[in-house]
């Protein structure tokens, strides 16, 4: 069992989130392809109380936002790992405590998680704790319009 410290994000944490960089299309993800997203991570005001910082041993290793919905009972969760940390087995316990933490704390009957639709890797490691397509959609963010997948799960 991996321990992982979940807490309100801190500046500091936004600052180190806001220089990852992500590896080849994965780029998509750089907080700072997105002037919104970037704004508001870097906004304390703005983040409220809606972003978590995630970290083990006293490192940062990920974060996720918890967003509300037009229903009471179900939220959404965007999440990120440190760039080196992906793509090495290492999503699975992080998201599952990410679920946990979020049930745990918000109460929600459903969890919906928006995947760029390019992003397999992501999508798999989601069906495999649970999560189910929902939809196929286009968003606008990072300057277009882009394919998403939005996956439930009920917890």
């Amino acid at each position: 069992m991996v321990n992982y410290v979940i807490s309100k994000m801190t500046q500091k944490s936004a600052v180190s989130v806001a220089q990852w960089h992500y590896q080849d299309e994965y780029e998509f993800y750089d907080m700072t392809a997105d002037p919104e997203d970037y704004q508001e991570l870097m906004n304390e005001e703005l983040r409220g109380d809606s972003y978590y910082q995630v970290t083990q041993a006293g490192m940062l290793i990920g974060f996720f936002v918890v967003e509300k919905t037009d229903r009471q009972e179900v939220v959404e969760v965007g999440l990120g790992m440190a760039p080196e940390l992906t793509g090495q087995g290492n999503g699975l316990e992080f998201v599952r405590a990410i679920l946990k933490y979020v049930s745990r704390v918000k109460s929600p009957q459903k969890i919906l998680f928006d995947v760029a639709k390019f992003n397999v890797r992501a999508q798999k490691l989601y069906q495999k704790i649970g999560f189910k397509v929902v939809n196929y959609h286009e968003q606008e963010t990072n300057g277009g319009s882009y394919p998403f997948v939005l996956m439930v799960k009920s917890v």
